[in-house]
């Protein structure tokens, strides 16, 4: 017997087949319309829900669904997924740390230089005939911030420091002396000393508008943001005034709080690099988060522990790093 399998992001479409082979059954429902019907009309067999951190799973769903014993995200995090409801059905969450770290630090170092050297402006200035140079600060020897020293955090700060000579520093929710990169005790101080600051923490409410006005003023008008982490952790009103302003030199976006609804006033910008929330979408990171979730999930159907829970303290626990 198949194992009913809501899925509620698009990323793993290709996927299908072997979650097939694997013994589930998927019931596929990326829209908010298709999930609010699969839902309704699954309600009874649905075990196992796989999802995201930003696409979570809310108490209303768990409490429509009464055979669900397990929700799965398939990145790092979890903010949108309800732990406390779940917790007291005694329902099974699992993440996927790690996984697609290194297509996230990629990412991460692409959107760096594409904002510093202005990349896709050059790009679109020859297509239209132009040849004429565009200038943009060099990036060896200059100073990375990390907002968030995590696995994603270190991955960034491995390319930073070891591809380019940067001098590292970064802002933890505790001190990780052992990686012998300075540590600030709050982003704002650690934004002054940043000529480029990347945001890699988790969602969630503990890091809403981390970075605020007070930080990007502090990051200065040689200073440039990029945020592969969550677009909740930004203020997106002062970023938009700060670049329009030029208060800080440029921004390179993989997420936007409210996405994919982007605010027009950030697309008009040409201080800005934006990405739509692909950052850990690299065949390799994608097969690697899929095979995780699917050893967690063979794992819990097995009887077996799974190999990554997320224990309800977790939402306590959605701060940097």
């Amino acid at each position: 017997m198949t194992i009913p399998l809501l899925i509620l992001i698009e990323s793993v479409q290709d996927y299908l087949p072997v979650f097939e082979t694997r013994g589930f059954r998927p019931i596929y429902a990326p829209t908010d319309e298709s999930r609010a019907r699969a839902i309704r009309d699954h309600a009874d067999e649905i075990r196992i829900v796989l999802t995201r951190g930003a696409t979570g799973l809310y108490a209303n769903e768990i409490a429509a669904l009464p055979k669900l014993e397990m929700i799965c995200s398939l990145g790092v995090g979890y903010e949108n997924i309800d732990l406390a409801a779940a917790a007291a059905r005694g329902i099974v969450v699992t993440n996927g740390p790690g996984a697609n770290a290194v297509a996230v630090a990629d990412h991460a170092m692409a959107l760096l230089l594409g904002a510093a050297r202005r990349l896709p402006q050059a790009d679109a200035w020859v297509r239209q005939g132009h040849w004429s140079g565009f200038m943009g600060p060099q990036i060896t020897g200059k100073r990375l911030g990390i907002l968030g020293l995590g696995t994603i955090g270190l991955e960034i700060a491995k390319r930073g420091a070891n591809g380019f000579g940067m001098q590292i520093g970064y802002y933890n929710r505790r001190a990780r002396p052992e990686t012998g990169y300075r540590y600030f005790d709050n982003p704002r101080a650690l934004a002054a000393e940043s000529d480029f600051l990347v945001v890699a923490t988790p969602g969630g409410a503990a890091t809403r508008h981390l970075v605020d006005a007070d930080v990007l003023q502090a990051l200065g008008p040689g200073g440039y943001l990029i945020n592969i982490a969550r677009g909740s952790v930004v203020d997106t009103a002062a970023l938009i005034s700060a670049l329009a302003a030029n208060r800080i030199a440029g921004a390179g976006l993989d997420v936007v709080d409210g996405e994919p609804a982007v605010p027009d006033a950030l697309k008009r910008l040409d201080n800005v690099v934006l990405t739509p929330h692909s950052a850990g979408r690299s065949p390799e990171a994608v097969d690697a988060t899929v095979m995780l979730f699917l050893d967690n999930a063979s794992a819990h159907f097995a009887g077996k522990p799974v190999l990554t829970p997320v224990a309800a303290a977790g939402a306590a626990r959605l701060a940097a790093g």
